[in-house]
């Protein structure tokens, strides 16, 4: 792993928290882009290297509008850059690791994404990107 790719925080309204987090910033978030195979929309903020993923559910089935229903708003999921997924998702394979795709999936910001079992993070659901390269 490189280094954290971003930080995904769980939002009932992406309108509303976009003002919050822009205030906070000093700064207007760079890009929404919705994600329909994880039933989200999402914000982008670049804060110095760092990002912070604003994720607002499209549907009550989604697992954000799932945790939200949960746990209510809040850091969903760190994210880590990875070069290579497919390496990475076999390596953590063999180390006891639950990988909850069965294959990297599309995500937001041209990345391939997987996520790994909180129960096996100590609580933390952490998702491993890779740049999609054309």
């Amino acid at each position: 792993m490189n280094k954290i790719e971003h930080i995904g925080i769980a939002v009932k309204s992406l309108e509303t928290s976009n003002k919050v987090f822009s205030k906070l910033f000093g700064k207007p978030h760079y890009k929404t882009e919705m994600v329909e195979s994880e039933g989200v929309n999402t914000s982008f903020f670049q804060i110095g290297s760092n990002k912070i993923e604003l994720l607002e559910a499209t549907n009550k089935d989604s697992p954000i509008a799932k945790f939200i229903a949960k746990k209510g708003e809040g850091i969903h999921h760190i994210a880590f850059d990875v070069d290579n997924i497919a390496i990475e998702i076999e390596r953590l394979r063999k180390e006891d690791f639950i990988v909850l795709n069965e294959a990297p999936k599309i995500g937001a910001d041209n990345k391939l994404v997987v996520f790994l079992h909180p129960k096996t993070t100590n609580g933390v659901l952490i998702e491993l990107c890779q740049e999609i390269k054309e």
